[in-house]
């Protein structure tokens, strides 16, 4: 958001003096000159735009790519941007603090004066969040550890809720060339292009990125897999519980109902629910300027996805519009359809409780299984001595992340492509007593940036952490530099095929090694469900 002449930089940097040099770097761009701060060995550039602020008639628009910095002058990129609007997790009393929806900017952390040396591996994570909250400037996704390992992190912000993934009748006529509903995967793919248009000048190779992303943002790497648009933008993929079936957080039809057993409404009628949840009336151009002319604190609505009055849904998710979106990401691995890159992709041991499946007995669970109840007992609870929770636990674990990165990581290796599958279990001395059947949704992310001060609650951190942490961010790594995660320093991980279902289990204590996977009975009960 701030620029500054050249005349104005130099007069800075004189009266600076050298504590100014020593601490800010430039590097010049196609777009202009970018100054970013030296922080040991690794230089950062924080809030660089990536597209126009998509506001007044940019929203509910495709992204539309920035083009120079203004004037010409050089860019100070020392501070993160305004967040994307949404109710930020667990704080919904300060959800309208240090957001906008000027909010399309990316940041870079890469070794010091990495322009001056061969050119560096390229990894872009994509935050989660359930596509409604998260950002790029997050403590926990600092890429310091990443860049001093010898890559270059990229973080972005992209536009979320119905910001970020929203239909209406009036909407869809509208601009009829252009691709609709799911603003959010348009955000990434334009990310993704101004990486390949710049990223050489901050020393980086465009031609090895890989993408990376937990939860929605593994969902979102599902979706550019098997979106045509962002085909070359990016050469490996990572998956964190990403899940990789239809129905959980994949693409809704954008204008009829009852198409898909997944999603009954559209997303035009899911539209039409939150304009009346608004006060908005009719579904015309003029219903539409009325929408288009809300504040971001009446689109966000404090985080309602659902009217409260009529239970109406009023938000949709991901978009399926025939365009940008053709089809779900599973579909399109079963129909040859998606970008065959390495892949590395897992998930957690135990990662909810319940939300996905839920039941009051264990009878009751395994009846949601139909004709394979049997099957998923004995699976699960072979001697009927595990409690409900845990089942449950394991469960919709198994069903929403395990089985389909299982199912992914099949599709690729029959097209033999790299691919290498985990399973996160460690857990934190100082919580074995609350996670008792392992690791959460999401606990993964700090060890992988080796960021342990992020976790949440102010752990202590053992030595047991800092080797974990130390471990995942080099798998993740040497990945991202060659497609094969292992080094000679590492316990070997190895590559999965159909036939050996191999993959890296790390257990509660942090022990690591490749084995068969260990819920081979439990996901091919899962299986047999979805099939």
């Amino acid at each position: 958001m701030r620029a500054v002449s050249l005349l104005a930089l130099s007069l800075a940097l004189l009266c600076a003096g050298s504590a100014f040099s020593a601490t800010n770097v430039k590097v010049k761009t196609p777009l202009g000159t970018v100054v970013g701060v030296q922080q040991g060995d690794v230089d950062v550039f924080k809030g660089l735009p990536y597209a126009k602020p998509p506001v007044g008639e940019l929203r509910w628009r495709e992204t539309v790519p920035v083009k120079s910095w203004e004037s010409g002058g050089a860019r100070i990129a020392d501070a993160f941007s305004d967040i994307c609007p949404q109710v930020r997790f667990g704080d919904p009393e300060s959800w309208k603090e240090g957001m906008s929806e000027d909010c399309l900017y990316l940041n870079i952390w890469r070794p010091h004066k990495a322009e001056t040396k061969a050119k560096l591996p390229v990894m872009v994570w994509i935050h989660g969040g359930a596509f409604v909250f998260g950002s790029g400037s997050v403590d926990e996704s600092v890429g310091t550890s990443f860049a001093e390992r010898g890559v270059i992190l990229v973080t972005i912000n992209y536009r979320l809720g119905r910001l970020g993934h929203f239909a209406f009748p009036a909407l869809t006529k509208m601009h009829a060339n252009e691709s609709k509903g799911s603003y959010a995967y348009m955000d990434q793919i334009e990310a993704l292009r101004w990486l390949k248009a710049n990223i050489e000048s901050f020393g980086g190779d465009q031609k090895n990125v890989t993408i990376f992303g937990e939860s929605a943002g593994g969902v979102s790497v599902h979706s550019l897999l098997s979106i045509s648009d962002a085909e070359g933008l990016f050469h490996k993929a990572i998956v964190q519980s990403g899940g990789g079936r239809d129905g959980v957080l994949t693409a809704r039809p954008l204008s009829e109902n009852n198409v898909d057993p997944h999603y009954p409404e559209s997303a035009e009628q899911i539209g039409i629910n939150f304009a009346e949840f608004a006060g908005v009336k009719g579904t015309d151009e003029k219903a539409l300027a009325q929408l288009m002319a809300l504040p971001f604190e009446a689109i966000v609505a404090g985080g309602a996805e659902s009217d409260p009055d009529t239970s109406k849904p009023i938000y949709s998710g991901p978009i399926k519009d025939g365009k940008l979106v053709q089809q779900t990401a599973e579909t399109a691995y079963k129909q040859n359809m998606f970008n065959k890159v390495p892949l590395m992709i897992g998930s957690n041991t135990a990662e909810v409780p319940a939300g996905f499946v839920n039941a009051p007995s264990k009878q009751a669970l395994w009846s949601t299984f139909g004709e394979f109840e049997t099957d998923a007992a004995n699976a699960y609870d072979p001697v009927d001595d595990r409690e409900l929770d845990e089942v449950l636990t394991y469960v919709n674990t198994d069903k929403v992340w395990a089985e389909p990165a299982r199912f992914t990581a099949r599709i690729f290796a029959e097209h033999d492509l790299p691919v290498y599958v985990y399973r996160f279990g460690y857990v934190p001395e100082a919580l074995t007593g609350s996670l008792r059947y392992g690791a959460p949704h999401a606990s993964e992310i700090p060890y992988v940036f080796n960021n342990l001060d992020a976790r949440r609650g102010n752990l202590p951190i053992t030595e047991a952490d800092k080797k974990v942490a130390s471990m995942l961010n080099a798998y993740w790594v040497n990945f991202a530099k060659s497609g094969d995660p292992n080094s000679e320093t590492l316990p070997e991980w190895s590559r999965f095929t159909g036939k050996s279902s191999m993959l890296l289990k790390v257990n509660k204590a942090g022990h690591t090694r490749s084995l068969p996977d260990p819920t081979t009975e439990r996901l091919d009960a899962v299986e047999k469900t979805v099939e």
